[in-house]
Order: C-alpha cells, then structure tokens, then sequence
C-alpha cells in the first residue's frame, strides 16, 4: 500500500474551497525538463493519496461543518489531480495511477482522528508543493505556489501548528550574532 500522507490538499474547515489547479490554456509552455516531470508525478501523487486520506476522514466526521469541510476539500485535491494529469499528458509524460490502497500515518478511528489526518495530510502536501515550486517555471509555478498556500491554510484550518515558511523543512533557527565593526 502507498502512504497515504503523501498528499492531501483541500479546503481548511470554515473556509471557502481554494482554486483549483493550474490554469488551463495558460499559454506558456510547461516545463518538462526530468526534474519538472518527476515534481510533477510527485504533486500528482499525492493528489491521489489526498483524495483517498480525505475519504477516510469523511468517513469519520459528524455529519456537520467538519464533514462539509472535508467534502469541500475532497472537491479541490480531485480537482488538483485531475489538473496535473492533463498537464503531465501534455507534455507528453504517462500520469502514475492511483495505488489501490494508501497506508494511514496512523489509525482513524473517530472524529479526532479525522481532524488530525486532514491537517497532517495537508501540512504533506505543503512539502511536496514547495518541491513543486521549485522545478516548474511560469504559470506552473504560479499554480504549484497556490497549490502550497491553499494546503497551508487549509493545514491551519485543521488545526496543524503554523511555520514561518510552510513546505520547507524546519531547521533550527539560527540566530545571527552580529560581528563588531573594525573601528579605524
């Protein structure tokens, strides 16, 4: 089975549903350099898992805002998904397919299980985005960086804690110690 937190992207709870994916006809040609197309089949990847972790969370909420939530959010991965299959068939790369199953970072069991999937499925997504972001160019770039900041918000909407740079890796912050000036 395929890790499931791999990717989700959708809308936070109480938000409104984020665009979807990149712009049809954006009239710039898309990257397809190696690295773009592997980027590609990464964000379309987890796209698939997102779709399938959004289920499972579906599953387990009331039958509320949280579950018109996750509904909403469902609408925007598939959406996302679709958007980088089209883009990956037109620069002539064959979209992966969506694995039969996805392996859960942990047991959902309830609704607070639910709510921890959806926001740990996004804050994934976040990373795979900003991997994104940086192999495409032009308006794939503009769709990746939107991509990024919907599962940003959306990841905070669920409840995950808030990075300064959402997507890159969390490294110890260095605190800058200034130097004295040589005086003359």
């Amino acid at each position: 089975m395929a890790d499931a937190s791999a990717s989700p992207s959708s809308p936070p709870p109480g938000g409104t549903a984020p665009a979807t994916a990149p712009p049809a006809g954006t009239g710039s040609a898309p990257a397809a350099g190696p690295e773009a197309v592997t980027a590609l089949q990464g964000a379309l990847g987890a796209e698939h898992a997102a779709v399938y972790g959004y289920g499972v969370v579906g599953a387990r909420l009331p039958d509320d805002q949280q579950r018109t939530d996750a509904r909403t959010a469902l609408a925007a991965h598939q959406a996302r998904r679709d958007s980088w299959q089209r883009l990956l068939g037109t620069v002539g790369a064959t979209p992966s397919a969506a694995a039969a199953g996805y392996q859960l970072p942990f047991a959902v069991t309830d609704g607070a299980g639910a709510v921890r999937l959806a926001a740990h499925l996004e804050t994934r997504l976040t990373a795979v985005y900003a991997d994104l972001v940086a192999a495409v160019a032009g308006a794939q770039r503009t769709a990746a960086a939107d991509a990024l900041r919907e599962c940003a918000l959306r990841a905070h909407r669920w409840g995950a804690t808030p990075t300064p740079f959402p997507g890159l890796a969390d490294t110890a912050t260095a605190t800058a110690t200034p130097t004295a000036a040589a005086t003359p």
